[in-house]
This record gives C-alpha cells, sequence and structure tokens, in this order.
C-alpha cells in the first residue's frame, strides 16, 4: 500500500507469505525439491492499519506494509515466511490463533489496543503450543497508566517494546533463535 493511500476499513487482510520469496525459488535444473518454509503468523490488531499516518510522533512514518516487508525480509534470512494478518476485530485475530495451530511454528503478534483488554486473544495464544512473541512499536510502560498493563504477556514468550519498526526485525530473530534452540513449548508459561 502506498503511504498516500488510506488503509482499508474494518474487515481481515490476510497476506500468506508476506511477499517472501518462495520455497526453492531460483533453483537450479536437477537441483532437490527445497523443504517448505516454516511458518510464523503475524497478527496486527485494531487501528494498526492506519500505521504511518495515526500518530506517527509516536509510531512512527512507516506503514503496516513497511513493517510486514522488514518481518518478512528477516525471515527469509532464517528460511521462515510470514503470513500476515490484520484485522480491526478481535474474534477474527482469535480465529487466526486457532487456526494456525497444527501449522505455524511460532506467532509474533502486534495486539494494538487489545494487549490492555482481550482475554478471548489471550486464552486462544494460550492453546498455541510454539513461541508467541508480543510486540509493540512503542514502550507502552513509558506511556499512560492503562497502557501498562498486558494481558497477553502472561501467554507470550517474550516482549519486544519500544524500538519502533526495528521491533518486527527483532521479533522474528528472537522467534528464528526460539526455532533454532528447540525451547520446548512449555517455556512461556
Amino acid at each position: 500500500m502506498a503511504r498516500d493511500e488510506p488503509p482499508p476499513r474494518g474487515g481481515l487482510t490476510v497476506v500468506p507469505g508476506g511477499g517472501a520469496p518462495e520455497a526453492g525459488a531460483g533453483r537450479r535444473a536437477g537441483e532437490a525439491e527445497a523443504l517448505p518454509r516454516r511458518l510464523v503468523l503475524l497478527l496486527s490488531g485494531p487501528n494498526l492499519g492506519a500505521l504511518g499516518q495515526r500518530q506517527p510522533e509516536i509510531y512512527g512514518h512507516d506503514t503496516l506494509a513497511d513493517h510486514v516487508q522488514r518481518a518478512t525480509w528477516a525471515a527469509a534470512e532464517h528460511d521462515l515466511a510470514v503470513e500476515h494478518v490484520q484485522s480491526d476485530y478481535e474474534g477474527a485475530l482469535v480465529e487466526a490463533v486457532l487456526g494456525a495451530r497444527g501449522r505455524a511454528a511460532a506467532i509474533v503478534v502486534n495486539p494494538g489496543a487489545l494487549t490492555h483488554y482481550s482475554w478471548a486473544l489471550s486464552d486462544a495464544l494460550a492453546c498455541f503450543s510454539g513461541p508467541v512473541v508480543e510486540l509493540h512499536l512503542s514502550n507502552p510502560g513509558r506511556r499512560e497508566h492503562w497502557r501498562r498493563r498486558s494481558v497477553l504477556s502472561g501467554v507470550a514468550t517474550g516482549v519486544i517494546a519500544g524500538f519502533g519498526g526495528e521491533g518486527y526485525r527483532l521479533a522474528i530473530e528472537a522467534v528464528a533463535a526460539l526455532l533454532r534452540s528447540g525451547a520446548p513449548s512449555d517455556a512461556r508459561r
């Protein structure tokens, strides 16, 4: 999405692969079929479709598409693929998490305001057996008091906050390290 285009309104945006090169792309004739890339589900919550326009003094000028691309490039470096789901609706994100069970190796979630009150999303993430990284562009601990409480942190493997767009790369790096180490699924509890 170009920076001057308005974000899509409501609904659900799913971008399979997020623009990552296909597994085995560029293979020469006779080379073995590459194994499919492990999937990382990248979730974006309410209002994140307005990034680049919404409070740039806090969230920066990069769009959500810019952040997804950053995550996709970082994932490709670790032979991972990214599937991105953005929705302004809690239920759509819960369904995406539940649909990722047995399909995705890890989840990175920038839940937006759902961070502070979505017990439904927290419960869904608790059902996921792989690493879960909670991601925030800003540092909620340095903002309004009500933003300092996360109902998701208790089920997340870890939290990356306050690094702006660089947080997307850091979250993928963390997921890659956790998957390489074979950290047990209960390491986040």
